[in-house]
């Protein structure tokens, strides 16, 4: 990110396409610097607790609000899914691709007296707004399988007040 910027990036295109789940802590940290400060999302569990999630971390831009594209496919799931809710609410940022995988959730280890562990997804995931999400997520500009949704990003982008 810190090489793109010093090159004047005048937007930013986040591909989750192939983001398909594991931790969701190392790309937050990376996207951190364009999420904008304080809480991005946060985890809601069946009782209505809600935990917070902040994105610091990675190189600073100097230009944190420029506009952001995020792309999503079917196969962008669980901590995919949270990146792309974490950039839901964020000013100048929209959406291609197709739906995502449909498991925004966040899971929980459990150790029991064997020694085993079980792991549960007690959680759903939530947008910075509170917006809970419980399903696939749609793009803003749905591209059909087999045509190019960095395109389609890039021409948004490029048609923007900031990269004119």
């Amino acid at each position: 990110m810190a090489e793109a910027d010093r090159d004047r990036a005048c937007g930013w295109v986040v591909d989750l396409r192939k983001e398909d789940g594991g931790g969701m802590g190392a790309p937050l940290a990376v996207v951190g610097p364009i999420l904008g400060g304080g809480n991005v999302g946060m985890f809601i569990d069946p009782d209505g607790e809600k935990s917070m999630w902040t994105a610091e971390g990675g190189a600073p831009v100097a230009h944190p609000d420029a506009p952001v594209a995020v792309l999503t496919s079917g196969a962008t799931a669980s901590a995919g899914e949270a990146v792309a809710v974490a950039f839901r609410g964020r000013p100048d940022t929209r959406f291609f691709g197709q739906r995502t995988g449909g498991v925004p959730t966040g899971n929980y280890p459990h150790d029991l007296s064997d020694g085993a562990m079980l792991i549960l997804t007690e959680v759903k995931e939530a947008d910075r707004t509170g917006r809970v999400y419980d399903g696939p997520i749609p793009p803003d500009e749905e591209v059909p399988a087999g045509r190019d949704a960095l395109e389609a990003a890039k021409s948004r982008l490029l048609a923007q007040r900031a990269c004119r």
